[in-house]
């Protein structure tokens, strides 16, 4: 706080939502050091545990604000007990009645996995604390920037989400976000000579209160929907909700990419470690290191939304009441009203 004192007039607040991946951390925590701008702005880095080496690397963080928040029921933290496995809990595909054991199956007839259902609480909890709980941000009327561990942000991406963010009333009023990248995580963009507005995606997006409202509405949907993904929950429930297609402004080159192959939940036991070191993450061009987005652009709507959408059942894994009981109560701890009665 000392060194950097004072965030402008027009700054974006960036939470950076992490897990137990040290390799991936230092990689994206190297390529934000990078980033034009990044001293203007607060990083509120969300952790779903406590793992010295994370905290290790977030500690040597110098080149911006840094604040770091914990997720305070995860299973890393209650190994033994909710939310993670409790005595008598069933496993796997485990009955019920013929085991004697306790929990709801999902659709497939799965019993919960701690350890993955523990990053759509981890996100739900993260979003509700950033937005309604913390001193910094709870009053902040801006944009925040959301990106994750396995992300490299490109050293324009700051000053592109200013862009952005400054011309999407102006360029693309129904938009409800701005992205860092295509929702195709494997796309590189289309290098047009204009914006492009399409379905959100997951990497590096931005949006402000007005839309958190809107999320929030939706906490019973979010928290009751069998899927174990916070963004396929989003594309399958609470987006179709809203009534019209959600749309987000992006430029026409990423800003920022997806790197690496240790899924969320892996790496995070002694028997299963996921080795994977990120190297050779991503090759920057000349023009992903300055501002590349020009304001008199038109903007490309792409109409047709690929992948998940309303009417997908979910990939399960969320069938325990118990998970859906937590979730909801995220939604409403910093709130008298329980959404749940709307």
């Amino acid at each position: 706080m000392d060194r950097f004192p004072m965030l402008p007039e027009g700054h974006l607040k960036v939470v950076l939502y992490v897990h137990n991946r040290p390799r991936y951390l230092g990689l994206v925590v190297d390529s934000l050091s990078r980033v034009e701008g990044i001293g203007e702005a607060l990083l509120i880095v969300s952790h779903d545990g406590y793992f010295p080496e994370m905290d290790r690397i977030v500690q040597g963080i110098d080149f911006c604000q840094v604040k770091q928040v914990f997720a305070p029921y995860s299973p890393h933290l209650f190994p033994d007990a909710f939310p993670g496995v409790s005595p008598g809990d069933c496993r796997s595909n485990d009955k019920a009645k013929e085991k004697g054991c306790r929990g709801d199956p999902d659709q497939y007839g799965n019993h919960r996995a701690p350890r993955i259902v523990s990053l759509k609480h981890h996100w739900w909890w993260m979003m509700n604390t950033v937005w309604d709980g913390m001193e910094e941000t709870r009053d902040f009327d801006g944009h925040i920037l959301f990106i994750e561990e396995d992300h490299y942000i490109f050293p324009n991406a700051y000053r592109n989400a200013q862009l952005l963010v400054d011309l999407k009333p102006k360029k693309c009023p129904q938009c409800y976000a701005i992205n860092l990248a295509p929702s195709d995580v494997k796309s590189k963009g289309e290098g047009w000579q204009s914006l492009v507005a399409e379905k959100m995606g997951n990497i590096g997006y931005a949006f402000n209160r007005t839309v958190w409202r809107k999320i929030h509405a939706k906490a019973k949907q979010f928290c009751a929907f069998d899927e174990y993904n916070w963004d396929i929950t989003m594309w399958a429930t609470v987006y179709p909700s809203f009534g019209a297609p959600v749309y987000s402004l992006r430029g026409p080159r990423r800003s920022a990419a997806h790197f690496g192959k240790c899924g969320l939940h892996q790496g995070q036991g002694s028997s299963n470690v996921c080795v994977d070191n990120g190297s050779g993450a991503v090759e920057l061009e000349d023009a992903d290191k300055v501002p590349n987005i020009k304001a008199d652009w038109p903007v490309h709507i792409i109409q047709r939304q690929e992948g998940y959408q309303a009417g997908f059942k979910g990939w399960g894994g969320w069938g325990d009441r118990r998970d859906r009981e937590l979730c909801l109560s995220f939604a409403y701890m910093y709130h008298v009203k329980d959404p749940s009665s709307s």
